[in-house]
């Protein structure tokens, strides 16, 4: 795809992409010849690159995109959403809850989302920030001893894309249902 790139670019930049993130570029990085102790902190840095940002900026952007009634609606259900998940585990254990979030390694579990909770509740920076890294580090090693424990990459892509679908089609029904609760409490 950017076979043009160096590999190592690619492994990098590959890491900073929501879903794909370090967790799932770690296999693909065995699978090319890399060593682990070489993926493991590149994709672990591709993978924060993006987390400061969000953090610290997230609040702009989110003030930027609620000017367009689209980006408002889909803001409010996810922030609704998201806050009705997270609330009791991240307000209870706030730092252990983020780090073991971000841990985690399925989709919708990863550093982008970790940051949003973070954002969305309100979280001290370099506490998120310190969490959010443990989190990937962890996950980003889980997924080095699956793959180097020899399990074939299409096993673990086949378990991702089925937990991914499921708990696509999960969020789905969630939004749906409380987007009709809206519904009927509008006067």
């Amino acid at each position: 795809m950017l076979d043009f790139l160096p590999q190592w670019f690619q492994i990098f930049f590959f890491s900073m992409v929501p879903w794909f993130e370090a967790r799932y570029v770690i296999p693909f990085a065995l699978a090319s010849g890399w060593e682990w102790w070489q993926a493991l902190p590149l994709s672990v840095a591709g993978n924060m690159l993006p987390v400061p940002f969000i953090l610290l900026f997230f609040h702009s952007i989110e003030k930027f995109l609620r000017r367009y009634k689209l980006w408002a609606e889909l803001m409010d259900r996810l922030f609704s959403y998201t806050r009705k998940r997270a609330n009791d585990k991240i307000e209870r254990y706030e730092f252990w809850g983020l780090l073991f979030f971000v841990a985690l390694p399925v989709p919708f579990t990863g550093a982008w989302t970790g940051s949003l909770i973070a954002y969305l509740f309100d979280l001290r920076f370099f506490k998120s920030l310190l969490s959010i890294f443990l989190g990937v580090v962890i996950a980003a090693g889980i997924m080095t001893v699956i793959t180097l424990l020899g399990i074939d990459l299409f096993f673990i892509y086949l378990g991702v894309l089925i937990v991914a679908v499921l708990m696509t089609i999960f969020v789905v029904i969630k939004l749906l249902r409380i987007k009709k609760s809206s519904k009927r409490t509008k006067p």
